[in-house]
């Protein structure tokens, strides 16, 4: 969005396709959210194009269950679509 810096948007991207759409409960105290939380780890200004930018994420693989494509599909792409935040 306009006047959002780019970092921040990526970190926004990171959080709400990770453990930034959970709700909190009791039980947040007995796991740690930074070992299960995306990681923006760098941002590209997208060539050609005026306040467009590409943001690396990394997630740790515990967000995922083993060898379901469809899992780590849905749950990055079906957030950060649907996160209206971002044009």
């Amino acid at each position: 969005q306009p006047g959002v810096p780019p970092e921040e948007a990526g970190a926004a991207v990171a959080a709400e396709s990770s453990t930034g759409t959970w709700t909190t409960v009791w039980t947040d105290g007995l796991t740690s959210l930074d070992r299960y939380k995306g990681r923006c780890y760098g941002i590209e200004p997208v060539a050609g194009e005026e306040n467009q930018y590409i943001a690396y994420v990394a997630y740790p693989l515990d967000l995922f269950e083993e060898g379901s494509v469809t899992n780590m599909f849905t749950s990055i792409v079906g957030n950060v679509f649907g996160f209206k935040a971002l044009r």
